[in-house]
């Protein structure tokens, strides 16, 4: 202990420069949105190498769950083809339940954190393949997440479960909408609230994204009503939604860009600035 305060008493100049060195550096990186954007660009850069090499080697030993998937996948896709009068001619297949009006980009999934309240997904795809921030991630059983930073090979997802989102949803067969969250308890469900009483909601009812999303397309998959609670004081109902997703178990994804987004955000902001 003496010798570690000796250390100290030594290195005392040394130290608090180190200190302050940091000190400014943080309060730079705070304060100028350009500084912080480059910083955790880096960061996505090195942690994302770090976890594309750990998962090569997970993804090695998860080999036959892959391709029980694909063969699913593939079995899925096969039928829909081989339903058609015409089997010579493909039918234009929509994989994404609904997103014909996308670029679609697929990625594989090399992080994933799902035990904490701000969940986050690392995907091994980044701005080279013209992805950005606020695109939407889904996969085949329903949506993962949506894009929150961008190196120049990687991405960070916020994910379906971290209790900061906010996903426009629906009930499919009545077409009410509600906002999709999560609060932070169970993986495999998450909340769709301000669902108004008229609404006829019943146990195993499917939910899905809504129309008025820019992030993602309508009718996107996202799960089934599991419970139903009325909020006496607004009069609304609450919803737990038992997800389609494994968000525990994540492989590839899609990652979509909905084609009209811009315009209608560019719309949108300038109404505002004329009220």
């Amino acid at each position: 202990m003496q010798q570690i305060f000796n250390f100290v008493l030594k290195n005392s100049n040394r130290l608090l420069f180190l200190l302050l060195l940091v000190t400014s550096f943080l309060l730079t990186i705070q304060s100028h949105s350009y500084h912080k954007s480059k910083i955790i660009s880096s960061a996505n850069f090195f942690t994302g190498g770090i976890y594309e090499k750990v998962n090569n080697v997970d993804e090695y030993f998860g080999l036959r769950d892959q391709n029980e998937e694909l063969a699913k996948e593939n079995a899925r896709l096969k039928s829909i083809l081989f339903n058609q009068k015409d089997t010579t001619k493909l039918p234009e297949i929509d994989t994404t339940k609904g997103a014909n009006k996308t670029v679609i980009t697929v990625a594989k999934v090399i992080h994933n954190t799902y035990s904490i309240q701000e969940n986050f997904i690392t995907i091994n795809k980044g701005s080279v393949s013209g992805i950005k921030p606020n695109m939407g991630v889904i996969n085949s059983a329903g949506i993962v997440g949506i894009v929150d930073n961008t190196s120049k090979n990687f991405a960070t997802i916020i994910s379906l479960l971290n209790v900061n989102i906010k996903i426009n949803a629906k009930i499919k067969k009545s077409n009410h909408f509600g906002t999709l969250s999560w609060n932070g308890k169970s993986t495999g469900f998450a909340q769709l609230t301000d669902v108004p009483r008229l609404a006829g909601v019943r146990k195993g009812d499917t939910i899905v994204t809504g129309a008025e999303s820019t992030v993602f397309p309508e009718n996107i998959g996202i799960g089934t009503i599991d419970k139903v609670y009325i909020d006496n004081e607004t009069n609304y109902y609450t919803l737990d939604i038992k997800l389609f997703n494994d968000m525990t178990n994540l492989g590839h994804v899609y990652v979509i860009k909905n084609k009209d987004s811009d315009e209608i955000i560019n719309l949108e902001n300038q109404s505002k600035k004329n009220e």
